[in-house]
């Protein structure tokens, strides 16, 4: 995701790639739990994500996806644990059940159990906030403070995002079947987003992990596996450093990462250089933060990263429908001056960061977290920001008021997305 004052159409462009996710409790969870001769405890504050659950189109999305059954069970399952142990397995369990099966379905196993096609990110995204909305709204037989319960939900988050099944076997990525040593890379994606402008929004950059995630392909140098994850679209997780936890331990051993996002209409970018700088705007929460992006060891933060992506072999290569730029523009403060200034080639010495090229939104901060992450980690390895296409319905289908949560022309689309920003995956690591 990409945002800055002058995008296109307002439009938001959005990263995609812990291995402890922390959730921001809400501002009002319901903990009480009814005591002798007291009134029971008022029904559980959810969030604006998870309120946003009573729409009708995400209930649509769940059933014609198959997912309408997730959170029911998961309540069920919750409401067996007789101690906060058995809940924390219950809560691993069922998340890493919930990413499997959204994995295995968009990879074509299994019954699909649904007339959305395969390859459709939201089911999982609207059946996690359903089991969220489950665990906040959970009273067990026994004590469950509030610190304990956002640590279930950090570990369902974790969990049911693929964060916490990023691995890689042995040294290496493991071998294929013909015994060859697998290179290994890491990709990420995220949730959709701007679901008040229109809750049927679909991210290809979701889409496209679960497309990928634990898929071998063939490079120009040998076989690599792909592990992937998806990340929230709340400025608070990245301020706790989701990022930083998920990506420390894959990146450590990675050969070439990718963080992949929706960006601009009808192209696709590799970002070259990325800002320490947040824009402000509204997140999936309705929450807005601006300011230096907040990592640890602040006093050795850089104003600019860069990717070390190879961009001229990925623009010379034959990846798809879509033309792909090597986006160099950057909007900084001139270093001694006040005022923002756009650099279509990129930032000058001394200058602050004020959005990178993929913006100012958590795209552009996921990109500049992961290659940080890389920068400190003394990884010399291909890795950077992608920002695939926006994900368009087809012609009579744009009106959120009026239109269908799929249509031919908007599966195609999110298809070859997928393709295409899997052939760039290709080419980076073949390269």
């Amino acid at each position: 995701m990409r945002l800055r004052s002058h995008t296109r159409a307002g439009l938001v462009l959005l990263t995609t790639a812990a291995l402890a996710l922390v959730v921001p409790a809400p501002s009002a969870l319901a903990q009480a739990r009814p005591v002798s001769g007291q009134q029971p405890p008022a029904a559980p504050a959810f969030t604006v994500e998870e309120a946003r659950l009573d729409r009708a189109v995400p209930r649509e999305i769940l059933r014609r996806g198959g997912f309408d059954t997730v959170a029911p069970a998961f309540a069920r399952a919750l409401g067996g644990a007789r101690s906060y142990a058995a809940a924390e397995r219950v809560v691993v369990r069922q998340g890493q059940r919930l990413w499997q099966r959204a994995v295995d379905r968009a990879q074509g196993r299994g019954p699909a159990r649904g007339d959305l096609s395969r390859d459709d990110d939201r089911p999982l995204y609207w059946a996690r906030l359903g089991m969220t909305r489950e665990l906040r709204a959970w009273e067990p037989g026994f004590a469950v403070s509030e610190a304990a319960r956002t640590r279930l939900l950090g570990a369902l988050e974790r969990a049911s995002r693929g964060q916490d099944s990023m691995t890689f076997a042995g040294a290496s990525g493991g071998e294929d079947r013909h015994g060859r040593a697998l290179k290994r890379i890491v990709m990420t994606g995220f949730d959709p987003f701007t679901l008040d402008r229109d809750v049927r929004i679909s991210n290809p950059s979701g889409a496209t992990a679960l497309a990928l995630d634990g898929t071998v392909v063939t490079t120009a140098d040998g076989p690599a596996r792909i592990e992937t994850a998806v990340f929230p679209v709340r400025w608070d997780d990245f301020a706790a450093g989701t990022v930083e936890q998920a990506l420390r331990g894959p990146l450590s051993r990675a050969d070439v990462f990718t963080t992949v996002s929706q960006g601009r209409v009808g192209r696709i970018d590799v970002e070259r250089f990325n800002g320490a700088w947040r824009g402000g705007f509204g997140d999936n929460e309705n929450l807005s933060r601006t300011g230096l992006v907040p990592v640890a060891d602040p006093a050795s933060q850089p104003q600019w990263t860069t990717t070390s992506l190879p961009y001229a072999a990925i623009l010379a290569a034959g990846t798809g429908r879509f033309p792909v730029y090597d986006n160099t523009s950057v909007t900084e403060i001139p270093a001694g001056g006040a005022a923002p200034v756009v650099r279509p080639g990129g930032p000058t010495p001394g200058s602050a960061a004020r959005a990178g090229g993929g913006g100012d939104y958590l795209s552009n901060e996921i990109a500049y977290r992961a290659t940080l992450l890389r920068d400190r980690l003394g990884r010399d390895i291909p890795g950077g920001h992608v920002h695939t296409p926006v994900l368009e319905f087809g012609p009579g289908n744009t009106d959120p008021a009026t239109g269908t949560v799929t249509d031919p022309q908007f599966v195609r689309n999110r298809l070859d997305i997928v393709a295409q920003i899997r052939s760039i995956i290709v080419v980076a690591a073949g390269a």
